[in-house]
């Protein structure tokens, strides 16, 4: 039974360390899990929401690393609103 739990916990930690191969799909959906929690009001949740619909446009484009730099800007935002 420890050896399963112990299996599971390097399969876990594995994973949380994994690099995402699409980094602006995955920026957009850890900025779709961190809005609806964020203490982010006004102003500040109005630039995020912004800042990744204009990420969502960039991607569609075509222009993924313009898409990643916006994207990280709002998760940047919505991370240091919930410390």
């Amino acid at each position: 039974m420890k050896s399963l739990l112990a299996v599971l916990l390097m399969c876990a930690a594995s994973l949380t360390f994994a690099h995402c191969p699409n980094v602006p799909v995955c920026e957009m959906k850890a900025i779709d899990s961190m809005l609806p929690e964020t203490k982010l009001k006004g102003a500040e949740l109005e630039k995020v929401k912004s800042l990744r619909a204009d990420g969502q446009k960039l991607y569609d484009e075509g222009r993924e690393n313009d898409a990643a730099k916006l994207l990280k800007e709002a998760r940047k935002m919505l991370k240091d609103a919930s410390t």
